[in-house]
């Protein structure tokens, strides 16, 4: 992959430092429930199918007592897009050469009363070039007070910019993270917006807000419910909603396809699967 040019440059190293800063604040969340658990940090590279190298990756996992799995990944990846599906990608269809660079999150918790919940942010260049993204929170037990939160939080992120974006993209959200075989929604929503192209600096900005929007409210809703006591009956409900997660996954989610049809790590990309679920 060619030297990066100042806007992929800036990209990538924001979504290094929003993972760093992330990653320590889900260790303090360990340290305050009395455990020594850390991410584990694994380096990947990718191969270009053109020959060339393809960039690569930081694959971040930690297996704690608050955090039964969560996974937090930064991948700065181009070359070409090949065959069907690269005509399928914004802007790949004249030219199949591509750039991508973002944070990938989804965090799946111990406590059934604690949500899980997946963020991703990204900058992709084509012939054309955008921002993407969002937030969702994924609760087995729902809380109206924790979904009220999220949502505010994020809301603020999105007026701060337009006051269009929220009912918007919160629209988008409930749109895309739908199970269609199930006829379920797979959690309680957020934001989900894609192809952000009203320049870089100013959808730069928003991206960031919104990584800051979900560092600053979900490790308060996890500090909230972490102790919270739980039932067999609420482990059981936990799994099961977890093996919903996981159909969306493999089946409908658009990250996995790319990553799969890119060259992208397997484990990064499959990471986002539930470490137990069960299907009646």
């Amino acid at each position: 992959m060619p030297l990066l040019d100042p806007q992929q440059a800036a990209a990538r190293t924001w979504f290094e430092a929003l993972r760093d800063r992330i990653c320590a604040a889900f260790e303090a969340i360990e340290r305050a429930a009395g455990s020594d658990a850390a991410f584990e940090y694994i380096a990947w590279d990718r191969a270009d199918p053109s020959g060339e190298p393809g960039g690569g990756g930081v694959r971040g996992v930690m297996k704690g007592r608050v955090f039964e799995k969560v996974g937090v990944n930064v991948s700065t990846v181009g070359g070409t897009l090949e065959g069907e599906f690269g005509r399928t990608i914004h802007g790949a269809g004249e030219d199949p050469r591509f750039f991508a660079t973002g944070i990938s999150l989804v965090a799946h918790m111990a406590n059934p009363h604690v949500p899980a919940v997946h963020m991703n942010c990204r900058f992709l260049r084509t012939t054309k070039q955008w921002f993407g993204g969002g937030a969702d929170l994924n609760p087995p037990l729902p809380v109206e007070a924790d979904t009220a939160d999220f949502h505010a939080r994020l809301r603020a992120a999105c007026d701060a910019h337009d006051p269009a974006y929220y009912p918007r993209f919160r629209a988008w959200a409930d749109e895309y993270f739908y199970i269609p075989h199930r006829q379920v929604h797979r959690g309680v929503g957020g934001i989900f917006f894609d192809h952000l192209e009203s320049g870089f600096e100013a959808d730069f900005a928003f991206v960031r807000d919104v990584g800051e929007a979900f560092l600053d409210i979900y490790p308060a809703i996890v500090r909230r419910r972490m102790a919270a006591p739980f039932t067999p009956a609420d482990l059981a409900a936990q799994r099961r909603w977890r093996g919903r997660y996981a159909e969306f996954n493999l089946v409908y989610d658009r990250g996995t396809l790319f990553g799969l049809k890119t060259g992208g790590n397997i484990d990064a990309i499959l990471m986002s699967l539930p470490p137990v679920a069960e299907w009646d």
